[in-house]
């Protein structure tokens, strides 16, 4: 198979873009920059109760949050049904494909007598040598493929290597459905071969139907695409992946704080690496990515890592860049409705000043929000615990003492301050902290903030004066 190289990411819309989908979408995404080929989108919805229009939109803004945009508009599986029905007729025609009308009953009794013999159910192909005309009344058929009885098919896997599948175990799987729809099995292949798609990525537990997928392809002298089954994601303790290891759509890892192209650099890296390259920038991974160099083996998720990448991006991130992501991300924060309100011109520049000191402790731009909460804070203050135990009376007696001094400062900024602080507690033989602590509980009400002569800078003189006198006695 020659030619451009065209992948496709199929999610079907009944439910968020997850963590493992968004992996797949980025596998083929990279792949076909990699190759200068494009990534087609397919949305599989020919389960019509369990499909939604949300769905579909959820999938859409992930990959378009995520960076990962596709090439041309988005196909619809259940759009090209009559396409499906007309391929399952072509391969009746060939003698490929039959008509079987096995009741409901009679499949049941197949399965019981498999069961009852420790062989796993399969259909028993009563009727793939049958003249319809044997056909009880009042039966609508349903067509079943004639896969191969003997030998194997092999899928020849990028990632996985040769795997081969006895045809015994494959048996004659339906393609089309008594009410003329068509199976997902049947469906795939169809699209798959009308798209253009040469090469399909996707997570191993698809592995036994690209065989049976295999067999349609050449029933009907189609090339058979390239394959590569990547292994999926586990927990940290080896086990499937789950909501409680971090199996969540993508939006939740957005309101969690986590920046796109942090979640694209850890995703990247779970199953496939380069050396010991932690952070990628996405030209690297471009230029990096083989598919045939991603793991066998299953990869764990790890929170702590996807973290550590995050706060890797936040620190190199543009000031400017992360306000505008945190204004983007509030509205879907609870307990933001205040810093909402409040982030006018002046608290906006106040926040790009604030940022250099904000970003060097805040692994997620929530914590950002968290951090940056002091800039939007009322007076009088609510004080966290911790902020309360340190304003003590003695604490407040040194706010009141170093009061004067402060509002002598004719320069306000963060050197200024810094001498009057330092030569202040040199005066009174007090540690610096022993200043600079009551000094940060009072302007943040919290123990933990950004520089305190950088937190007075931002905040700026009459409100900085005025929260350490609601804290002096």
């Amino acid at each position: 198979m020659t030619g451009e190289v065209v992948t496709r990411f199929a999610p079907s819309p009944t439910g968020f873009l997850h963590i493992g989908g968004a992996r797949t979408a980025l596998f083929n995404w990279l792949y076909a920059k990699h190759t200068g080929g494009k990534m087609l989108l397919r949305i599989e919805d020919t389960d019509r109760e369990r499909s939604s229009q949300a769905a579909v939109e959820a999938i859409l803004d992930g990959l378009h949050w995520l960076g990962l945009e596709w090439d041309g508009e988005p196909f619809s599986q259940f759009a090209r049904v009559e396409r499906h029905r007309e391929v399952a007729l072509d391969l009746l025609k060939r003698g490929k494909a039959y008509y079987c009308y096995a009741s409901q009953e009679e499949l049941a009794d197949m399965r019981e007598k498999a069961r009852a013999e420790g062989r796993p159910p399969r259909y028993d192909g009563r009727w793939r040598d049958r003249d319809p005309s044997e056909a009880p009344e009042g039966v609508s058929p349903v067509i079943r493929i004639k896969a191969p009885q003997e030998g194997e098919t092999l899928v020849r896997d990028m990632v996985q290597g040769d795997v081969r599948f006895p045809n015994k175990d494959l048996d004659d799987f339906i393609i089309l459905r008594s009410d003329g729809t068509p199976t997902y099995m049947h469906a795939v292949v169809v699209d798959d071969h009308d798209m253009g798609v040469t090469h399909i990525i996707r997570g191993d537990d698809h592995l036994t139907n690209a065989a049976r997928q295999t067999v349609i392809f050449q029933a009907m002298e189609w090339d058979v695409p390239n394959m590569a089954h990547i292994p999926l994601i586990h927990g940290p303790d080896g086990a499937k992946l789950s909501k409680r290891h971090g199996a969540l759509g993508v939006e939740a890892y957005r309101a969690m704080g986590y920046l796109p192209e942090a979640l694209r650099n850890y995703l990247a890296r779970l199953g496939w690496s380069h050396g010991d390259d932690e952070i990628m920038s996405t030209e690297d991974m471009i230029s990096w990515f083989d598919i045939t160099d991603v793991n066998k083996g299953a990869a764990r998720f790890d929170f702590a890592k996807l973290e550590a990448i995050n706060g890797h991006y936040i620190r190199a991130a543009d000031d400017a860049y992360l306000i505008e992501r945190i204004v983007s991300l509030l509205p879907e924060l609870d307990g933001t409705e205040k810093i909402r309100a409040k982030l006018d011109d002046k608290h906006r520049a106040q926040l790009l000043a604030a940022m250099p000191g904000l970003k060097e402790r805040a692994k997620t731009l929530t914590e950002l929000i968290d951090s940056a909460a002091y800039l939007f804070a009322e007076r009088p203050l609510d004080f966290d615990e911790k902020a309360a135990n340190i304003l003590t009376d003695e604490a407040r007696a040194v706010l009141g003492k170093i009061l004067p001094q402060m509002e002598a400062v004719t320069e306000w900024n963060a050197d200024a301050i810094d001498a009057v602080v330092r030569a202040f507690a040199e005066a009174e033989g007090l540690k610096l902290g022993k200043v600079a602590q009551p000094l940060r509980a009072a302007l943040t009400g919290r123990s933990t903030s950004p520089g305190v002569f950088d937190v007075l800078a931002v905040l700026g003189r009459e409100e900085s004066l005025s929260r350490i006198r609601d804290c002096a006695p």
